[in-house]
């Protein structure tokens, strides 16, 4: 039987323990660009919620340092890379301020570690969704509007080599993301047969559709909805969520320009410069 990916309650982790020497690894890598051993030998086996108090850990402190949650990524839409991870459902991470970049961004190497990129569909949301369990209804009365987005994902971890309980306790593997800028109703939008690709430079790198996530990115969002309220943080009004990939994603490397075109979206582009990183991401 697979696993389902439940996040964990709030704890108060004691220095020594798994979850604060699994949150200082991490940060680690974050602090000094150096990929990091995974975590899964620090923590119980297979042990999910653990793996979310090290991510509620690991928020926490970007809290105390000033950043802003605004809003959350959803992380394994795709039933293959379930099946890989040996889960069954989705998992989730917050999105912080200054990891939105606008369209067209020139992203400096080594502000994300070990970067790919996703593309998917972004809600912006206009309403709080804070009941027990919603419907597909209630996600779209919430939500203002959709972008096209393009996910930088990052892993802290070495060469990917994660298991579930490593990515969600590296804040579902999110580095940066880029949003488009025009906005589409999404009663103008059939988003379950959008058709995506990426592309570098003209080249197709990745295709896919939105039924890739979940069946439909608005399923992705309801499953979010009800998580959230679940572990006490539900979704508010002006939250982004990103909701999951459209396809494949895809490494990236100094000097890359990709764009993500998503049918009744439109397109977003982000630049990955070969100059230094000068701080921030991570």
């Amino acid at each position: 039987m697979r696993e389902a990916v439940t996040p964990a309650t709030r704890r108060a982790p004691r220095p020594c323990d798994p979850v604060t020497r699994a949150a200082e690894r991490l940060d680690e890598a974050r602090r000094t660009g150096v990929p990091c051993d995974p975590v899964r030998d620090l923590l119980p086996i297979g042990d999910l919620d653990t793996a979310y108090a090290v991510q509620s850990l690991l928020t926490d402190r970007r809290l105390a340092e000033g950043r802003r949650v605004t809003g959350w990524k959803i992380g394994l839409t795709s039933a293959a890379v379930q099946a890989q991870l040996g889960v069954e459902s989705p998992d989730f991470g917050a999105l912080f301020d200054d990891t939105a970049l606008p369209d067209g961004a020139d992203l400096p190497w080594g502000a994300v570690l070990q970067p790919k990129a996703e593309a998917e569909v972004a809600l912006v949301l206009e309403h709080d969704l804070e009941h027990e369990r919603h419907t597909v209804a209630d996600i779209i009365r919430a939500t203002a509007f959709a972008l096209p987005a393009m996910e930088i994902v990052g892993s802290r971890i070495r060469d990917w080599d994660i298991t579930a309980v490593d990515t969600i306790a590296d804040n579902a593997s999110s580095g940066a993301y880029v949003l488009g800028n025009r906005p589409v109703r999404l009663r103008d939008l059939d988003l379950r047969t959008a058709g995506m690709v990426l592309e570098r430079r003209g080249e197709p790198l990745s295709t896919g559709a939105g039924a890739a996530c979940l069946g439909h990115p608005l399923h992705a969002a309801l499953w979010l909805a009800d998580t959230l309220v679940r572990v006490g943080r539900p979704l508010r009004a002006g939250d982004t969520v990103l909701t999951g990939a459209l396809g494949p994603m895809t490494a990236v490397a100094p000097g890359d320009v990709l764009e993500a075109r998503i049918d009744g979206l439109g397109s977003v582009r982000a630049a990955f410069g070969a100059g230094p990183r000068e701080g921030g991401i991570r």
